[in-house]
């Protein structure tokens, strides 16, 4: 890529409005003309096409068999937009389905819910137990033929062999075989659909400032949002606001505050730490990526980052009177009081979630090499000089402080290279950044080589204010029993402060630490508090904080089982100075340990190892970008939303989901198996009691829209209640299960049952109506097809549990649609003499008090025991008191 301007923007094709900074090669550099570019010669080797949409590894040869690395500085993607620059020129590397913007455009395969699961191993179950039932009624009808066949010869039957015992299975078997409601997963999926529409439609989850809705990518997970057991949350973007600003610095053991100016001029001028303090600011405004541009319509200094933290380092230095007046790939001018220095950039090693560090290699005016490292303490404090030096101790005190004050904190130091071993380690580590496999890694190797021996110079503490709503937020979810662990890269006295303003630590709550340095230290302490965790279960207020190099040892040994089991018991654990890596294999664990439903929440894209390891997945849009959100199952704007998420939207989903599986088996079940009565007492004929349109218009029309009516529509509470009651949501996390399918089951055959013997008891052929006609079993079938749809619907409605005039037109038309087809139906037979079996129905039934007596007996029984049922259980059931 090669362009007149040094440094361009450009639109990321992930949708992110932050603008990325790419650049050309130096080395390429001069190709401004066709005849340059004509006369460049050399090849470039790269990676396989891949989906990895941040990252690229190539490297370009030149004819002098120079090997110039090439990354994702160099790299534009299809579907990008271009900033900031008039051209380029570029070679194209991947190309039609091979670029990685069409590698992403494929379907990733979505995670799978309990329910699905649930339900497979359900349909397995019921379909053996229609195999077992048919072959129970054939075998039944071979019995009695071969007893009967002879006394009832008007039946004109053969005695029975295998033959006809084969044939009276498949004839059960057809009958049976729509006891498996089918429709079931259309039903899921609409139903899913739909939910995520009224997610993404909650106004109250819309973030006018991002304008920003809540967004679903997997609505297959509407059902585990409603039994969510532990939640794991970063902090940076997640929690707090994202928005950086220095608040103090701390230089040779100095302490300055943000109003400091006055104090730093003084102490620039004849004082002891002069120099510090020129190093200081030196490697804040170097050793950084922002863009800082000179514009006069601005009046002044522009300054442009994807990373906040230095954007406020950036910005706070310029308080303090010192400012980057421009950056260049190799170049960097900044302006320390009224003087202007200028620094040749020789080499930048990147900062990454393994290294928690940042190195800029520099050569001053005086072609002196220095190279300015910032980072985690924990990074830092181990490249030091192991020479003790002046201000160290009162620089780690006042670091200590700003970690406890809930600041975030980097520190900063510097080392003098000389020129020799500087251009040797700079072959050393070209040739890692040439090389295509495990580039990283290489370069990582490299740079320790020239990271060590380093001097501190001093601290910065950062303030990111908590997002609005965050306490009471993360009360709410642990009222409702979610256990919260708080995954973050910050120092463990900041995380605890965050812990304590987010009240993720309760007050007054005791605080187990875990920061043992050594593995036996370690294991005698799991294994002590593993034996009280019995207590700490019972306190329920105990919270756990360890950190990531610990973590790795308890996670790596034999110790491993026994801390999971402790952790499992604290409502709150903190980890802090923890890799993305460390943060997906804790996820992973505790997963895997517990088969809880775990929600992992962050907004940058180190957090999508976690997502993918968690049952759910949540990005928020914050100032990170898109990666994150565009990873995720679901996407809010604020941590808050979460709460309305789960607390509404997802118990009541899980709940709406649960019984609208329930309800379809009922519905199924309760109506199919009046033929299993029938067959009883016909001698096991096989015949058909309803009128065959009649019998497969059942779950297609009559029944179809109850299902959906109790998907959508079911509410126990408002969500007002819900958000006010958040113990409402535990309720929710046991209503799917195996014991209560089954007996729904059970409850629908006994249903059944009844509706089928009080009908034929009702209207026995001994009945004889007004106009002389006596019944015959399609009048018992229409009889009995009608207390079943009603009682079906009137059950559909007393679920639903939220009476309306959508729900009661529902059952009025499925009800009347079934009415309307036997007039309809008595009319067309007259007209084209089809379906004979229901000859004058209409008038027979819809005439018959004792038709109209069986139905308003067997509705009002099961409707008032139904209604009985759900009274006695919410009464037993509500042990707490709702606001």
């Amino acid at each position: 890529m090669i362009s007149f301007q040094r440094i361009l923007y450009f639109f990321h094709l992930d949708n992110e409005t932050n603008l990325k900074i790419r650049q050309c090669l130096q080395e390429t550099l001069y190709c401004k003309e066709l005849q340059d570019l004509i006369n460049l010669n050399g090849f470039i080797e790269c990676e396989l096409p891949n989906k990895l949409l941040y990252t690229f590894l190539g490297r370009l040869t030149l004819m002098n068999n120079s090997s110039i690395p090439l990354d994702n500085k160099q790299f534009l993607h299809r579907g990008s937009i271009l900033r900031n620059t008039n051209w380029i020129y570029g070679v194209v590397i991947y190309t039609g389905e091979e670029t990685k913007l069409m590698l992403n455009k494929t379907v990733n395969s979505l995670k799978k819910s309990t329910m699905d699961r649930f339900l497979n191993s359900q349909l397995k179950t019921v379909f053996l137990l229609i195999i077992l039932l048919s072959l129970v009624c054939a075998i039944c009808n071979t019995l009695w033929t071969k007893k009967n066949f002879k006394n009832h010869w008007y039946l004109e039957l053969k005695d029975a062999d295998s033959y006809t015992l084969f044939l009276q299975f498949i004839s059960f078997f057809i009958i049976f075989h729509n006891t498996i409601p089918v429709s079931l997963q259309v039903y899921v999926r609409v139903v899913r659909l739909l939910q995520a529409w009224f997610i993404k439609n909650d106004i109250d989850m819309y973030h006018e400032e991002n304008n920003s809705p809540a967004m679903v990518k997997s609505p297959n997970l509407n059902f585990e949002l409603g039994k969510v057991k532990y939640i794991f949350s970063d902090t940076t973007g997640t929690l707090t606001k994202n928005v950086m600003q220095l608040k103090h610095c701390s230089i040779a053991g100095e302490l300055y505050y943000e109003g400091s100016r006055n104090k730093i001029i003084k102490n620039m001028k004849n004082h002891s730490r002069r120099s510090y303090i020129l190093e200081f600011f030196r490697i804040l405004l170097t050793c950084q990526t922002v863009v800082s541009e000179r514009f006069q319509y601005a009046g002044g200094i522009v300054n442009n980052s994807i990373s906040p933290d230095e954007l406020a380092l950036v910005t706070g230095s310029q308080k303090f009177g010192f400012t980057c007046l421009t950056r260049c790939p190799n170049s960097v001018t900044i302006k320390t009081l009224d003087l202007e220095e200028h620094y040749e950039i020789l080499n930048i090693i990147e900062f990454t979630n393994s290294r928690k560090r940042m190195s800029v290699i520099v050569r001053t005016s005086d072609s002196k090499i220095k190279l300015y490292c910032k980072g985690a303490d924990t990074a830092i404090f181990k490249c030091l000089s192991k020479i003790e030096e002046k201000y160290k101790n009162q620089t780690i005190v006042h670091l200590n402080n700003f970690a406890r004050a809930g600041y975030r904190t980097l520190c900063f130091a510097y080392v003098n290279i000389s020129e020799k071993f500087y251009e040797k380690w700079k072959e050393e580590y070209l040739k890692a950044s040439c090389v295509l496999i495990n580039r990283e890694a290489a370069k990582n190797k490299v740079a320790e080589k020239i990271e060590r021996k380093l001097k501190l110079i001093g601290v910065t503490a950062i303030r990111n204010k908590l997002q609005d709503h965050v306490p009471k937020t993360i009360e709410a979810l642990m009222s409702a029993g979610i256990k919260i662990w708080l995954l973050t890269g910050d120092k463990q006295e900041t995380a605890i402060n965050i812990g304590l303003s987010s009240r993720l630590i309760t007050q007054n709550g005791p605080i187990i630490i875990f920061n043992k340095s050594k593995l036996m230290d370690l294991k005698l302490a799991v294994r002590k508090n593993t034996h009280s965790r019995d207590y700490l279960f019972n306190k329920n207020n105990c919270t756990l904080v360890i950190n990531g190099q610990l973590l790795e040892h308890a996670l790596s040994n034999d110790i491993k089982m026994d801390f999971l089991k402790l952790c499992v018991n604290f409502k709150s654990v903190i980890v802090c100075r923890i890799s993305a890596t460390q943060k997906a294999e804790v996820v992973d664990l505790i997963t895997n340990y517990t088969n809880e439903v775990t929600l992992a929440i962050g907004d940058e894209s180190n957090d999508i190892p976690m997502f993918n390891k968690a049952t759910i997945g949540i990005g928020v849009i914050g100032l990170e970008g898109l990666q994150a959100s565009n990873s995720s199952d679901y996407s809010i704007s604020q941590f808050k939303y979460l709460s309305k998420l789960l607390f509404v939207h997802g118990a009541s989903n899980y709940k709406r989901i649960s019984m609208m599986i329930y309800f379809c088996y009922y519905k199924s079940v309760c109506f199919f198996t009046l033929q299993l009565w029938f067959a009883m007492y016909s001698a096991w004929s096989g015949q058909i009691l309803f009128d065959r349109w009649s019998f497969c218009a059942y779950n297609v029309l009559y029944t179809a829209i109850p299902p959906l009516i109790i998907g959508l529509f079911l509410n126990t509470y408002s969500a007002d209640k819900r958000l006010k009651n958040p113990q409402l949501y535990m309720p929710t996390k046991n209503i799917f299960n195996y014991k209560i399918f089954w007996v729904w089951i059970v409850v629908a055959v006994f249903h059944s049952m009844f509706i089928f013997w009080i009908c034929l008891l009702f209207m026995k052929h001994e009945v004889i109506w007004t106009q002389g006609i006596v019944s015959d079993y399609s009048v018992l079938g229409n009889a009995i097809y009608t207390s079943s749809l009603v009682i079906v619907c009137l059950k559909a409605e007393l679920h639903t549990q939220s009476w309306s005039f959508v729900v009661h037109l529902t059952t009025l038309i499925s009800i009347l649609s079934w009415i309307s087809f036997i007039i309809v139906n008595n009319q067309l037979k007259k007209i084209l003499l089809i379906f004979s079996a229901s000859i004058d129905l209409s008038e027979i039934i819809l005439t018959s008090s004792i038709f109209w007596i069986a139905l308003i007996f067997t509705t009002s029984v099961i409707f008032i025991t139904d209604l009985a049922a759900i009274t006695i259980k919410r009464t037993l059931c509500n042990n707490y008191e709702i606001k």
